[in-house]
Order: structure tokens, then sequence, then C-alpha cells
């Protein structure tokens, strides 16, 4: 197993020589052995490469690339820590969510509900939160941040999930999104808050969602 739970907000990961993790900055709580951190940026695709200067206008979270032979532990502001391991297929998960991945997952970006026209409106309501996302994909594992503790809800042909975009952190699996108005046009001028706003989750998957509304 790439990740073992020490505790609700706290893992460890046993470091290589041929296995590298890329780790958000600041996850680091602790390592024993010859372990190297190195910060990372993006190049405008779905490489990384060394930090030079002031790091890339498109990467959200800084990444440091771990690498080397020992163990390290790994945690960030006492958020619940989620571990999750995919097999070939894409996860969907917010990048200030992130906490750190194996580097076998290659990375791209995607907007949430793109199809369905809200972006511009929704961007000034709920602040982009559960609206762009990074995906991870291939065969390899993952730690994602939440607050208080996630639900894993299971989406089943012909049972669609509705998750408020403030509450959700990640999903994957055959699931189609779809971002919907729960409310009115007039209604929603004025309000600041993600329950404006669902996303819709259909097909055969998990939606991961966190027990607070509270931005990381």
């Amino acid at each position: 197993m790439a990740f073992e739970e020490i505790n609700p907000r706290m893992i460890r990961a046993a470091v290589s020589p041929g296995r590298r993790l890329l780790a958000r900055r600041g996850a680091m709580l602790a390592y024993r052995g010859e372990v190297s951190f190195t910060p990372l940026v993006r190049d405008g695709g779905n490489r990384v490469m060394p930090v030079v200067g002031r790091r890339l206008a498109d990467e959200d979270v800084p990444l440091m690339a771990v690498e080397g032979s020992g163990t390290v532990f790994f945690g960030h502001g006492g958020h619940h820590v989620q571990v999750i391991h995919l097999s070939g297929d894409t996860l969907y998960v917010e990048a200030d969510r992130l906490l750190v991945f194996e580097a076998t997952l290659e990375r791209g970006t995607v907007f949430l509900g793109s199809r369905d026209g809200l972006r511009g409106v929704v961007r000034g309501q709920v602040g982009g939160q559960g609206l762009f996302t990074t995906t991870l994909t291939g065969h390899g594992s993952l730690a994602v941040l939440a607050h208080g503790g996630v639900l894993e809800v299971p989406v089943v042909p012909g049972r669609p999930v509705h998750v408020d975009p403030r509450a959700y952190v990640a999903h994957h699996g055959d699931v189609r999104d779809r971002l919907t108005a729960a409310l009115g046009w007039r209604d929603m001028v004025g309000r600041g808050s993600g329950e404006a706003f669902r996303l819709a989750f259909e097909g055969s998957g998990t939606v991961y969602v966190q027990a607070s509304e509270e931005k990381l």
C-alpha cells in the first residue's frame, strides 16, 4: 500500500529509489532517512519541472517532488486525510484538496459543469470551489484533504447524487457531472452561497463529500 493512515489527520509513505511522490508544499510533517524535497511548477502541460523564480500562473497549489530512501509523514492544517486508490480510472479532485500522490498518476485540469453554460455566473457565486478540478489518471494512490471527515457516496445508475459545490471533494468512476441552478435566476442575485447551485453526478462510481462547507 502506497500510503498508510496513522490517524485521521496523518499518513505515512515509504519512499524508495525509483518511486517518486508529488506533495503540496508544507505537507511534510516529519521524515527519516535520505529523502529530498524539490519545489516544482507546471510547464503549461501535464509535466512538472524544478521551480525557477516565480511559479507559473496556472499552478494553483505549489507542489514538491519527494524522492530518496526513507519514510515521510504527511498532513496539513489538521484537516482530515482520505486515501484513495486508482486502478486505471480518473479521479476528479479540487487542486487545493490534494495532499500527496504517486507520480505514476497523470495530472490534468478540467472545469466541472462546463457543458451547462453557468461557468461565469458560478465563479462569482462560489469562488470557483468545487468547479475547477485537477484530474489524476492511471494506477496509483493519493491522499486528499477535507474538513470534518469524508463521506463516500456511491453513485449507481438511475440514482443521481446531488452535492453542494462547497462540500464537494472528489469523484471517480464512470460518472457524468452536471452543474445546475438550484434556485431561479432572480433568487441568485446577491447570494454568496454555493447552495444556489448543485453538482449532479450520474452513472456508476463514488463521490467524496466533506462534512463541512468550509473552504480549505
